[in-house]
């Protein structure tokens, strides 16, 4: 009892208790469960990855998650565009550091773009860039390292994942202020255009 986060995709749960320990079930699919496992390994009851978590964010087949010391890891699948941040295009199938130690909050979308907040406001980026959604990055320009989107004052995030119909970025900034960008096939930036 006493989970705090629960974070779930279609192939696991991933949940945070109120200890700060953090527990996996489901489909182990490229590592994700973070055993140092085979891919093809499952779990119907809850494991615990070593640690003291604060926040999980799962894609469709990696995991981000923020220890409580301010320390980014990843594992699962990097799919060979970088989507775990770790400057390599290899799988990990335990947890990984990204380098930093100020991180505060991660989103990884499921187009295989990660975004991730650092306590000073700023905002970061990697992995697929199929639409733009690396702000400030041509289209199709991956990065497996992350790149700083310009501004310091970011602070919540809406990040459309799946295919690139939804590669849509939107953004808030401490002012208040509302920022998108990435796919826009249906005009769903906000933009009054399809740009």
């Amino acid at each position: 009892s006493g989970y705090k986060v629960n974070n779930a995709s279609q192939y696991g749960v991933f949940c945070i208790k109120q200890d700060n320990t953090l527990w996996a079930w489901g489909s182990g699919t490229s590592g994700r469960l973070g055993q140092n496992q085979p891919p093809s390994t499952r779990a119907s009851s809850p494991v615990q990855i070593p640690g003291s978590w604060s926040q999980i964010s799962s894609g469709s087949s990696r995991i981000s998650a923020i220890k409580t010391d301010g320390t980014l890891w990843s594992w699962g699948n990097n799919q060979g565009i970088g989507q775990l941040g770790l400057n390599d295009l290899s799988n990990y199938s335990s947890p990984k550091q990204v380098p930093g130690t100020t991180w505060a909050s991660v989103t990884a979308g499921k187009s295989g773009t990660t975004f991730a907040t650092k306590t000073d406001g700023t905002l970061w980026s990697w992995g697929y860039n199929e639409f733009g959604q690396i702000a400030g990055l041509a289209h199709d320009a991956r990065r497996s390292s992350p790149v700083q989107i310009p501004g310091t004052t970011w602070n919540t995030a809406a990040f459309g994942g799946g295919g690139g119909l939804y590669a849509t970025v939107s953004w808030t900034k401490t002012d208040g202020t509302l920022w998108s960008w990435g796919s826009q096939s249906y005009g769903q930036g906000g933009h009054n255009n399809e740009t």
